[in-house]
């Protein structure tokens, strides 16, 4: 059946077609009546542009360029609108183009209804073929705008690590399209990859948002590092508990309130992982041990440190070193009294007393000595993060 004629005479009212589709798109799907999302220009020249293609395709013989369908498809998705609105307000247009073809035919005498009831079959398979195109652009474009979106979210997350963005108001800028409040309190989480590139934390920023704990994330080769903001209710405590969740190895640096701090914040964070003791997962707040994050911080000195305070202790027996090094961390922990540190280890003071005594001989430091005492828990610390002992 030849259309020609009845295309043809479209075509010449294409202007005024185009904007009666524009209006009845507006009128009927919710979605395209915001002038701030789709200023109507943009809706009529897609309109427009769209009607000329299937009108156009009854013109001649050969497969109609689907270019302008990929065009709405595309400029609909950096307008923001979803896939689902979109090929709504495509079927209402070709709905409205069906009608005016159909009206236009009764002008024709050389088309019949049986013709048109023919023709209908091979006109909405050409929506589906245009559809098809606007959903595919559609889909494409919201791929690389979520890719754009994320590099560029990821670039700022760097530069608040690294400390490039030092302008106050620059600052301010990066945290609120990281969508972070403008002041702290603040924390940063490093977590141990397994594998290059794995993410050690899936799902931590939707899980962090449940909790009203905004943040932003980076994944880097051996990491995955994020800044959370901590303004819920016990805050801390709440991170602290998904973090957990994750079954990852996590480094939490102190509470800060300016963004400025951050680059220090992640030194802190990735001192709390590196003191983290065993090789399981579990969170490490740098806060909880001082004295043990320190002495991460410097390696080569804390190994010094080990040699010179603990040797003659390391140099024993493996049961009598294991023995003395666990009486002195309980006798730590007990706050230095015997009979606590007695009750954990299940043994008699006097027994603790006495390893202590063998402690004090081995080292020539005495545990009365605050001066002696602080240099046997620094490399008490040392040997437990070496994972000697």
């Amino acid at each position: 059946m030849d259309l020609s004629g009845v295309a043809s005479a479209l075509h010449a009212r294409l202007p005024q077609l185009g904007d009666r589709i524009a209006q009845r798109i507006r009128a009927d799907v919710e979605a395209y009546q915001d002038e701030s999302l789709i200023p109507y220009e943009s809706l009529r020249r897609s309109c427009t542009a769209n009607a000329d293609l299937v009108l156009s395709h009854f013109s001649r013989t050969d497969a109609a360029d689907p270019s302008p369908a990929r065009e709405t498809g595309r400029i609909r998705a950096e307008q923001g609108m979803p896939l689902a609105d979109t090929l709504h307000a495509y079927r209402v247009g070709f709905e409205l183009l069906w009608t005016e073809i159909v009206e236009e035919s009764r002008t024709h005498p050389e088309v019949t209804d049986a013709q048109l009831v023919s023709r209908s079959a091979d006109v909405w398979a050409l929506f589906g073929r245009y559809a098809e195109a606007v959903a595919a652009a559609h889909r494409e474009t919201s791929a690389e705008l979520a890719l754009q979106r994320e590099a560029r979210r990821s670039a700022l997350v760097e530069a608040l690590f690294t400390g490039v963005i030092a302008d106050r108001t620059t600052l301010w800028e990066a945290a609120r399209e990281l969508g972070l409040p403008e002041q702290g309190p603040y924390a940063v989480a490093v977590a141990a990859a397994t594998a290059p590139g794995a993410e050690p934390l899936t799902g931590i920023e939707s899980a962090l948002r449940e909790a009203q704990l905004p943040s932003a994330w980076r994944l880097l080769p051996d990491q995955q590092i994020g800044m959370v903001a901590l303004t819920a209710p016990n805050a801390e405590e709440t991170c602290v508990r998904i973090l957990r969740r994750a079954r990852a190895r996590v480094g939490l640096s102190p509470g800060f309130a300016s963004l400025r701090d951050t680059p220090q914040a992640l030194r802190f964070a990735r001192l709390a992982l590196a003191g983290l003791p065993g090789s399981g997962p579990g969170v490490a707040r740098f806060d909880d041990n001082p004295l043990a994050m320190l002495v991460a911080a410097a390696p080569a000195e804390a190994a010094h440190l080990v040699e010179t305070v603990l040797k003659p202790v390391l140099d024993l027996p493996v049961v009598e070193r294991a023995r003395l090094l666990e009486t002195l961390e309980h006798w730590f922990a007990a706050a230095g009294s015997a009979a606590e540190a007695a009750g954990t280890l299940f043994v008699h003071p006097n027994t603790v007393r006495y390893r202590l005594r063998r402690v004090e001989e081995l080292t020539g430091r005495s545990l009365t000595d605050p001066r002696a005492v602080a240099e046997l828990g620094a490399a008490l610390a040392a040997v437990r993060s070496s994972g000697v002992g």
